[in-house]
């Protein structure tokens, strides 16, 4: 049963992040019911495996570091732009969510993929952009929302750090 309720939020995960990313990229809005439901299902899938990945301190900790680390850049580009809104709050709490999947160590391997796929993806757009209207590249005036690249940095370590599940699950 446990095995059952522990796969069940591994695929509830995937379906919430796609669901965030696509909320994102129209609306660049991260809805906190749905960031909550991902740490909500990260913490289940931790007691369903009876805390094998990671201990409750680490689950703490991965939540602490990942939105704190954000949090921090999030003030210090405010202060460098003189913005208010430079990086989403909802960004923030979607690395809390995802270090309480991930740990202390793999939340910040999932930052720095989710900042490389997000500048991938700016650098697609930006050149989309230039193609079609004909205008010079001016990256500093682009704007995308950060949400889908750091989802893609969570899926991506997550499947490194629980690459083990079938083996567990299915001997």
């Amino acid at each position: 049963m446990l095995d059952l309720i522990a796969i069940f939020c591994l695929l509830a995960a995937i379906i919430l992040l796609g669901c965030l990313s696509y909320i994102d990229l129209k609306s660049r809005l991260l809805p906190n019911e749905l960031v909550l439901g991902l740490a909500c299902a990260g913490f289940v899938f931790h007691l369903a495996t009876m805390f094998h990945y990671l201990s409750l301190e680490e689950i703490a900790l991965g939540a602490l570091v990942g939105g704190g680390f954000l949090y921090i850049i999030r003030a210090g580009a405010n202060y460098y732009y003189k913005e208010e809104d430079t990086l989403g709050l909802g960004d923030v709490k979607l690395l809390a969510a995802g270090g309480i999947w991930l740990g202390p160590e793999m939340i910040l391997i999932a930052a720095a993929l989710g900042a490389l796929a997000g500048f991938f993806h700016g650098l697609i757009l930006a050149v989309y952009t230039v193609g079609k209207a004909k205008v010079p590249m001016q990256l500093s005036r682009l704007s995308i929302p950060a949400g889908p690249g750091f989802a893609a940095g969570i899926v991506l370590t997550a499947l490194y750090k629980f690459r083990e599940v079938p083996v567990l699950f299915f001997p």
